[in-house]
């Protein structure tokens, strides 16, 4: 499959959801991939890109931001606490703010930056004891204290249990997001993003789809 391709499907699940197609972000997941598969779609123009570790971010982005304008990079993986100084600097957004620690750890670094990415809060809406993120109990309580640290919180993210129908983790976390006024919504994958963008998602993460397997080798 090609970004062509996904962007037609989007563009296909935005009409029959009579959503608007500007507010529905690709975020082009280049976690593992090799530059030049990076360098070949930013080359077709896409601008929005999603990495899961600090440190390959910090490898990669800086020179390919030098060479294209208007690049947006997002941390969709977990965040360290002693990485969150050099994420702030990287990053546009983070999709992963799961735990107290963390957010104090972001605001304290906001108060003395003077800046801060967009914020998404990682909740785990099967309640899996293996997956980070708040669960969904906890998550209105975890959205006030975010906000009463004065953080950017702009909406929340989720990943879905492997064996179960995503979009009943879709409407939870949509429902959520509508009673606590957040618009941003961080969900569905290569899989499953006709159904996440049927559901409200503003932002969908597409990687091997677009790029091609990855080797971990």
């Amino acid at each position: 499959m090609s970004l062509t391709e996904i962007e037609a499907r989007i563009d296909q699940a935005c009409i029959a959801a009579g959503r608007d197609r500007a507010d529905v972000h690709l975020i082009a997941v280049s976690k593992v991939q090799p530059n030049e598969r990076v360098q070949a779609v930013l080359s077709q123009g896409h601008r929005h890109f999603g990495e899961n570790k600090v440190q390959e971010a910090a490898g990669k982005w800086p020179d390919f931001r030098a060479a294209f304008e208007d690049v947006k990079v997002d941390l969709i993986g977990p965040l360290q606490t002693n990485k969150a100084r050099q994420a702030i600097e990287l990053f546009d957004a983070i999709h992963s703010v799961d735990r107290p620690k963390l957010a104090k750890t972001l605001a304290r670094l906001a108060q003395e930056t003077g800046a801060c990415p967009d914020l998404f809060i990682q909740v785990n809406t099967g309640e899996e004891p293996q997956k980070a993120g708040v669960i969904p109990s906890d998550a209105d309580a975890f959205i006030a204290d975010c906000r009463a640290m004065d953080l950017p919180v702009k909406g929340l993210m989720c990943l879905p249990p492997a064996h179960e129908e995503p979009s009943l983790h879709f409407a939870l976390l949509a429902k959520i997001a509508e009673r606590n006024g957040l618009a941003g919504l961080s969900m569905g994958m290569s899989g499953d993003f006709e159904s996440a963008i049927a559901l409200g998602a503003t932002h969908v993460r597409v990687g091997s789809a677009i790029f091609g397997e990855r080797d971990y080798g």
